[in-house]
């Protein structure tokens, strides 16, 4: 049998289960195309059964985010036995933007830069979206090519993001990179253009304030109106040039003090860095940046929305920056990705659903053998840690969907019960704590990741894709079922011709680069 760095439901859990009834939150079985959550719940023989809650933790207990002892990343073997995975939520995509950039460069991607979970969400899916805030839970999946593997999808949304909808003033504080090295195009010119369509897109109840940094930073415009200001914001943006070295740390502590400053109750407060993150005066440490301005994210609830630029990039500071500041990071190449961000995603979701929300997944050891989280590495939260709201967890705006896939060995023969999924979240303004969940039973399975619904045969297309490329090699991915980056090539092609959707188009054609550019690699 290959292995696939899952980690294993053991023998001895299996025996446990059977003699003390471990029980699984769940709810009744879905279709095909997704399950959405019910009122009643399975154990491992498909009984009704109780949730099973989080151990309780004491007021003077330390929470933490640390991953548990023994727990390796998403490549590696995680020895304890263990039927749960818990994540924060991430809807960060900057890794697949880089990933696209590097390849039309005619290069690929470091390995390092690349994390599947930001491929995966870089795709539009069509889960079922809730009424309000909070979330929906889709929980769906298809066999592989190899025996009693399967991909496991976990879906979850928030409501749409409507152009005309309510919503409470944004107070967004504008960061921006004038060093030196922001002078190569797609850099300073992009995030000048970039900003001066956000400044027609926001509303006149909006306020933005702009700060710039190269050795040092500096206010350039305190927190104004949008309304009837306009043009004095505009002349502020015209006026970014590019200046000497790059002093991160500087800029970012400045801009949350500019947040602060011009703070408004009732308001979204967002700190937006534009940079390419090559910080080299200064603090350049993610850590010691985010210690500084602590109390501003803590006390005022600021939150950081990360914009990477440039072929050479520091992707993870940025991506540190980001996961730790309560934010997420996009990566924009080109004038058609500037506006969809800043023009489009940016002034429709300047508000936030949910915070600090993390994900726990349950699997069924009756029909579990082995299971594998695809990336979210860096996000991985103590399984005892999911309902404890001192944790941290992930920040979301309206119109947003978190997808997580899984690797999954069911036991030879067995059916029912294959998963609960369960998201939680505290309320954006309340903070008081919700849940909802969703599960998938072997039923539910596809037969085939190829055949299987658009959402989830792009996930596995754009999961297997990053996992060839962040190999070693280039050649080979560990995830079952994988075809190779030939083979991936055709079905991706394939699949944008069954879709006729532009964005897996431009998947296809990542993936026919990144061949091309591998069958050119000498073979070591």
């Amino acid at each position: 049998m290959k292995r696939h760095g899952a980690r294993r439901i053991g023998g001895a859990l299996l025996a446990l289960t059977a003699a003390g009834g471990l029980l699984l939150t769940g709810c009744s079985g879905g279709s095909s195309d997704g399950s959405r959550a019910t009122d009643s719940a399975y154990d491992g023989g498909g009984k009704a059964s109780t949730p099973l809650p989080a151990p309780d933790r004491g007021p003077d207990e330390p929470g933490g985010d640390e991953r548990r002892e023994g727990e390796q990343d998403s490549s590696g073997v995680a020895p304890d036995p263990d039927h749960l995975s818990t994540f924060a939520l991430d809807v960060d995509t900057a890794s697949y933007g880089y990933a696209r950039r590097a390849l039309a460069e005619g290069r690929m991607p470091d390995p390092s830069t690349v994390r599947p979970e930001e491929f995966v969400n870089s795709f539009r899916q069509d889960y079922e979206r809730p009424g309000g805030d909070g979330f929906t839970v889709t929980v769906d999946g298809a066999r592989t090519g190899e025996e009693d593997w399967s991909l496991v999808r976990v879906g979850l949304a928030t409501r749409s993001a409507e152009p005309g909808g309510e919503r409470p003033p944004a107070a967004l504080t504008f960061v921006v990179d004038v060093s030196g090295s922001m002078a190569e195009p797609g850099r300073l010119d992009l995030a000048r253009e970039s900003l001066a369509v956000m400044t027609d897109r926001l509303r006149d109840d909006d306020s933005v304030a702009l700060v710039t940094f190269s050795d040092e930073a500096e206010t350039v415009l305190p927190m104004t109106r949008l309304g009837g200001n306009r043009d004095e914001i505009r002349d502020a943006v015209a006026g970014l040039e590019p200046a000497r070295s790059t002093d991160l740390g500087a800029g970012v502590e400045t801009g949350y003090e500019t947040a602060v400053e011009g703070l408004r109750e009732g308001a979204t407060n967002r700190v937006v860095l534009v940079s390419d993150a090559l910080a080299n005066t200064g603090e350049t440490d993610a850590d010691a940046i985010l210690e500084r301005i602590s109390t501003s994210r803590r006390e005022h609830g600021i939150t950081l929305f990360g914009v990477g630029v440039g072929s050479d990039y520091g992707d993870a500071l940025m991506e540190r920056l980001a996961d730790k500041g309560d934010g997420h990071t996009v990566y924009v190449s080109a004038q058609e990705d500037a506006r969809e961000v800043f023009g489009e995603q940016l002034p429709r979701a300047v508000e936030l659903a949910a915070r600090d929300a993390k994900a726990q997944v349950a699997f069924d050891p009756a029909t579990v053998a082995e299971f594998r989280l695809v990336g979210y590495d860096n996000r991985r939260v103590a399984d005892d840690d999911f309902r404890d709201d001192r944790v941290d967890g992930g920040e979301v705006g309206p119109g947003h969907t978190v997808t997580a896939l899984y690797a999954v060995r069911t036991r030879a023969g067995a059916s029912g019960h294959l998963a609960t999924a369960t998201v939680r979240w505290l309320d954006a303004g309340t903070r008081t704590p919700h849940e909802e969940t969703g599960d998938v039973e072997t039923g539910d399975l596809d037969d085939s990741v190829w055949t299987a619904s658009r959402g989830l045969a792009v996930t596995a297309t754009a999961a297997y894709f990053a996992d060839v490329l962040r190999s070693a090699d280039h050649r080979h991915s560990a995830l079952p079922g994988s075809p190779g980056l030939g083979r991936l090539s055709e079905r991706a092609a394939a699949l944008a011709d069954r879709t006729g959707d532009e964005d897996v188009r431009d998947l296809a054609e990542a993936i026919r680069t990144a061949d091309r550019l591998n069958r050119a690699r000498p073979i070591d």
